[in-house]
């Protein structure tokens, strides 16, 4: 929902960074697949689009050190699924955003932010199933060298969220979160006001997250990812369902009581993202259609190319 069309949507919705490390399968993934959304210049939008399978191959290197073999297969296989969404899902995100920019002249409901927001994470999930037999076929291939670096680059990962939610005061922790809110926002809607940052300050303040719970379900994610290797290995066969059952852990965890808050993460998320939009002036409004206009028309663009 692992984002951001995709990476700003659940960013504003959810108040906080989940940063899940493979589990971004889905996210990660999903964030470069809508990279674009992140950026302001139709140009730069487009072009970043266009570099996606490099970024994502890089982003994957990084985290197993690919052979020759694998990074071969690996760029045939980015290739083919940034294809299939450029053809498949651009032109459906496209649709959304101009759905969106009706959306962004009027108030709206916590509801209304939800069911848009499940509507993204329902795009970003088929487009995960997507990668399974690519993962599963990589899963087969890891020597014991790569799973030791995946385990010190997911190491690494877990360092630099504590650094940014369990260190530091309450006061730098929740400053962090609010550089991060406002900015995302800012995007979207140009400046906010002194009274707009206060209220997005107070509504995080209140929010469900809790970091500690977060990192403990980032540590069982990626002890599941590891033995899902190990049991891949052990029954190739078996690697694509196993991939797949993975998959539907990340988006339904077994910890029990987890899946329940990260529904209050959402709801609490949908409540800020109205709350703050429909604080918004005429201006900031108009600002905002015309951004996700510029969107829309990157996406068209983009899905028509080949």
């Amino acid at each position: 929902m692992n984002t951001s069309l995709g990476e700003w949507l659940r960013g504003v919705l959810a108040g906080h960074h989940l940063r899940r490390i493979i589990a971004r399968h889905v996210g990660r993934l999903g964030a470069l697949l809508v990279l674009a959304v992140a950026l302001s210049a139709c140009t730069a939008a487009r072009l970043a689009y266009n570099q996606a399978p490099t970024l994502s191959y890089w982003w994957l290197d990084s985290h197993v050190d690919l052979d020759d073999l694998q990074a071969t297969q690996a760029r045939e296989a980015l290739d083919r699924f940034f294809l299939w969404h450029r053809q498949n899902e651009l032109p459906v995100y496209a649709d959304v955003l101009r759905r969106w920019q009706v959306m962004a002249s009027a108030d709206i409901t916590a509801g209304q932010a939800c069911e848009q927001f499940d509507e993204v994470r329902r795009r970003l999930e088929l487009a995960a199933d997507q990668t399974v037999e690519p993962f599963a076929r990589l899963a087969l291939q890891l020597t014991p060298a790569q799973i030791e670096h995946l385990q010190r680059h997911l190491a690494r990962g877990n360092e630099a969220f504590e650094k940014d939610f369990l260190r530091g005061s309450a006061d730098q922790r929740i400053k962090k979160r609010l550089d991060d809110a406002v900015g995302r926002n800012e995007r979207i809607y140009g400046t906010l006001s002194s009274a707009q940052r206060q209220r997005l300050r107070d509504l995080l303040q209140a929010s469900p997250f809790d970091a500690q719970r977060t990192q403990t379900e980032r540590l069982r994610r990626q002890a599941d990812l590891l033995q899902t290797v190990r049991d891949a290995q052990a029954s190739p066969d078996r690697a694509a369902s196993l991939v797949r059952a993975y998959f539907a852990r990340i988006g339904h965890s077994p910890t029990p009581g987890y899946d329940a808050y990260s529904r209050d993460l959402v709801r609490h998320g949908c409540t800020l993202f109205t709350t703050l939009h429909n604080s918004t002036s005429p201006e900031q409004r108009a600002h905002a259609a015309r951004v996700l206009g510029s969107y829309e028309d990157d996406f068209r663009i983009l899905s028509a190319q080949r």
